[in-house]
């Protein structure tokens, strides 16, 4: 073991998304009225005024010398999300080979202070490769929970294996996340993959549990205001499950609609009306500061999150934003599913996947991407399960051939990308993908009319909803109902789908070998119960060269 191991700087926030300062003094006007309901949600804290780490600790984005810690801190009780109160704060941090903490490797300090609602990062560096790590955060006296951290391989070892959980759409008001406590209770995970929704914006009552709230939101309204997103951040911070998993490894996020607005795009959103909810750009801007202050994870290009990791020789990550640069979904003002001048990824974040695809050389090149890429026809669906599968997408129930929320409905960018895939011979790519609540296991065809004669550029596992309404909740029928009858449709109008269920709630678990990519699909039994039980369900691969899923009978 060298002795380079060295301090960091922290950072607090982004320093250029300073809160607006009628959204401060708005914040603390309602603080009285904020105070109550917000206090109910957050955990019970020692009966003193002594510093405490309420929303636990997190750690993100992991490279072969380093890794981004988070932590909120509460120094008072007026402290409260989102309030803009509370004195500034000295948080220190500390790194070390084990549990506890005999030996520290990196320790540091910062502050805290209202303007980044008293969350802070520090970026680490000077860390082993592939090592696991434990660290916390102290201040006034107190200390964080311990966390468990994991840095990535170097960039040239030769590793024989990866594995991550993977997640997207957790909706508090429709259930608990249960998913997040079985993927912390594995112990075996490299890192963990949200692929988005983290987050909902709705207000409380709008998108539960097949109408029901299961726990409300706070605040109880829909969500526009910085105060508004932190609040809402911070309750989620506060869900037992999701802070376990937190603890255990760290977390690899991207950002889709919810953490915004339902079916954002870089203008507005089906869920926001301009003028009567503010301007887009406000809160959009709002959004993105909140998140970034409350998510171990770090701003890449023009404050979005996509950007790109690597896990030795073995695999690289490209991590998407399907939302800041987008045009506005198809429709009949908004122009044609193939217009060529409408985007999904923007001009600049396209060249960079190309880019980045074409020089890789891992074995595998993974995708993080928010919606799905494998186009989706919805063949002779009857009408009651059409209608309820609309609206699901959100889409016209009066009939359209595709969801115009993800690639399907920006076909140009779609056909370049898997062009280039072809005209390159670039093997081994996979996206990894959330939104749908269904889990999907897909070829992703260069022409999905002429499928399965024509190529085949890459494949796609796509992982269920955590707890948000899927097809069956939306039609409110039993739960494998609705699969039962849709999946064979879905599968005959698109040959290659592998495999769809739409009814049920669950996570994945990615293995990574030279060999071949596996998914392994999990399922629980209930998204209203706290305690809800895990159990495997189905696995998909694609074997390395292939550019094909195939079913293996056998989890990882």
């Amino acid at each position: 073991m060298t002795s380079r191991y060295r301090s960091s700087e922290a950072s607090q926030g982004l320093g250029s998304l300073s809160p607006r300062r009628r959204t401060v003094v708005k914040a603390a006007a309602a603080t009285a009225v904020l105070a109550g309901p917000l206090a109910a949600a957050l955990p019970a804290r020692a009966a003193t005024d002594a510093p405490a780490f309420l929303h636990g600790v997190a750690s993100g984005d992991p490279l072969p010398d380093g890794v981004l810690l988070w932590t909120r801190v509460t120094p008072a009780p007026e402290a409260i999300p989102g309030s803009g109160l509370g004195p500034d704060t000295e948080v220190s941090w500390a790194v070390a080979r084990d549990k506890a903490f005999t030996s520290v490797v990196a320790k540091g300090s910062t502050t805290a202070t209202a303007a980044s609602d008293h969350t802070v990062k520090a970026d680490i560096r000077g860390l082993e490769p592939a090592t696991d790590y434990w660290f916390r955060f102290s201040a006034g006296g107190t200390d964080s929970p311990v966390a468990r951290t994991r840095t990535a391989p170097a960039a040239d070892a030769d590793i024989s294996s990866l594995r991550f959980g993977v997640v997207s759409c957790a909706n508090w008001e429709a259930g608990y996340f249960s998913a997040y406590r079985h993927l912390a209770a594995r112990n075996d995970l490299d890192a963990w993959l949200h692929l988005g929704d983290y987050i909902y914006e709705y207000k409380s009552g709008e998108y539960g549990a097949r109408g029901k709230v299961v726990r409300p939101h706070e605040p109880a309204g829909e969500i526009l205001t910085l105060a508004d997103y932190r609040i809402r951040h911070a309750e989620y911070k506060t869900d037992p499950d999701l802070q376990a998993l937190h603890l255990k490894a760290p977390v690899i996020a991207i950002w889709d609609d919810h953490e915004f607005a339902d079916n954002a795009w870089s203008g507005g959103a089906v869920n926001h009306t301009e003028g009567a909810e503010g301007t887009w750009t406000a809160r959009q801007a709002a959004a993105k500061q909140a998140y970034f202050e409350w998510m171990p994870v770090r701003p890449a290009v023009a404050g979005t999150t996509y950007r790109r990791l690597r896990f030795g020789k073995l695999a690289d990550l490209s991590l998407l934003d399907l939302r800041s640069f987008r045009s506005q979904q198809a429709s009949t003002a908004s122009g044609s599913v193939d217009d060529p001048d409408r985007t999904l990824t923007g001009r600049a974040q396209l060249d960079w996947l190309k880019a980045g695809l074409k020089a890789s050389d891992t074995r595998w090149r993974l995708v993080g991407n928010s919606v799905m890429i494998s186009p989706f026809s919805f063949g002779s669906l009857s009408a009651d399960l059409f209608r309820p599968l609309a609206k699901l997408l959100g889409l016209p129930q009066e009939g359209i051939a595709a969801n115009t929320d993800q690639w399907d409905g920006y076909t140009d960018d779609r056909r370049e990308l898997l062009a280039h895939l072809r005209s390159h011979a670039i093997g081994n790519t996979v996206f990894l993908t959330g939104d749908i609540h269904m889990a999907w296991a897909n070829d992703v065809p260069v022409d999905a009319g002429t499928y399965p004669l024509s190529a085949s550029a890459a494949t796609e596992f796509v992982v269920t909803s955590v707890t948000s309404d899927n097809l069956d909740d939306i039609v409110k029928v039993p739960e494998g109902t609705v699969s039962a009858v849709a999946a064979p449709v879905i599968k005959a109008a698109n040959r290659h789908v592998h495999w769809v269920d739409t009814d049920r709630h669950g996570y994945g678990v990615l293995d990574i070998t030279a060999d071949r990519a596996q998914m392994d699909y999990y399922v629980l039994s209930d998204r209203t119960d706290a305690n809800a039980t895990s159990s495997w369900v189905r696995s998909y691969r694609t074997r390395s060269g292939t550019q094909r899923v195939e079913r293996t009978y056998d989890p990882v």
